[in-house]
């Protein structure tokens, strides 16, 4: 850019950094194992979706809820979680529990 563009450059509006590059930070919150809070009511905050580290070509879902008025994450590869996630990630925080159906986790 020339010293004459930067000199006319609209800063109103710009973006932040931060929050374009939030998926590169760390979720905040304790972790906790999926099966710690089955069947508990839980309000689901936000959500990545990533590539998995221990399954080849699968996803993992790594969400931050909130349980008891304290903040946590949890990490699962569960198809059906990922999926129902996915169909209702423009209507978050939502309350939810986690159940067991059979060999499966479903939100309900």
């Amino acid at each position: 850019m020339t010293i004459d563009e930067i000199k006319h450059l609209n800063l109103d509006g710009l973006g932040c950094f931060a929050d374009l590059a939030r998926d590169k930070l760390p979720m905040p919150g304790n972790k906790k194992r999926l099966e710690e809070i089955l069947n508990k009511n839980i309000i689901i905050l936000d959500y990545r979706i990533n590539k998995s580290n221990k399954r080849e070509n699968s996803e993992c879902l790594q969400m931050q809820f909130m349980c008891d008025g304290e903040v946590y994450v949890t990490f699962t590869g569960s198809v059906v979680l990922i999926d129902q996630i996915k169909a209702v990630k423009d209507k978050l925080p939502l309350k939810t529990i986690i159940i067991k159906v059979d060999k499966y986790y479903s939100f309900s």
